[in-house]
């Protein structure tokens, strides 16, 4: 089995206001083989900061139900380790939808690229506020009047 590039993100909720109604978004994203959910697992940090993870396939929880399509293809490959150091850094007060997840789009260029014995050299995310500056700074520019002649 190939793998393509594997990426973990953490999804911040204020601990009241997660109910499950992301799993539609990340359900489109993955029928459309763009990614595959590799895991996925629920951490919240109560107001005295303390910690409790939930794989997401807990059968008695509701606000889990919409992610269990999701689930088909899951290996639970967070350690109890990796998600207690996600926690730490989450604010009181706070829940976090943990999501591993495989860049399907990119396996064949994986594979093209070692036939050829080509290798990755740097990839990287650009930060959101870094994004958001940029963004800014276009949108700026859209509003500037073209210079004529």
């Amino acid at each position: 089995m190939t793998l393509g590039p594997l990426e973990y993100l953490v999804i911040g909720f204020k601990a009241d206001r997660f109910d499950g109604g992301i799993a539609k978004e990340l359900e489109k994203i993955v029928a459309a083989g763009i990614i595959r959910i590799v895991d996925i697992v629920f951490v919240s940090k109560n107001a005295g900061g303390t910690s409790t993870i939930v794989e997401v396939d807990n059968k008695d929880d509701i606000r889990f139900a919409p992610f269990r399509r999701l689930l088909a293809d899951s290996q639970a490959l967070f350690t109890h380790d990796d998600l207690e150091q996600l926690a730490d850094r989450m604010p009181a007060g706070t829940a976090g939808l943990v999501l591993l997840f495989e860049h399907r789009w990119a396996e064949s260029i994986k594979d093209a690229m070692a036939e050829r014995g080509g290798f990755l050299v740097a990839r990287s995310v650009i930060p959101s506020d870094v994004l958001e500056d940029l963004s800014a700074e276009l949108e700026e520019r859209e509003r500037e009047p073209v210079p004529v002649g």
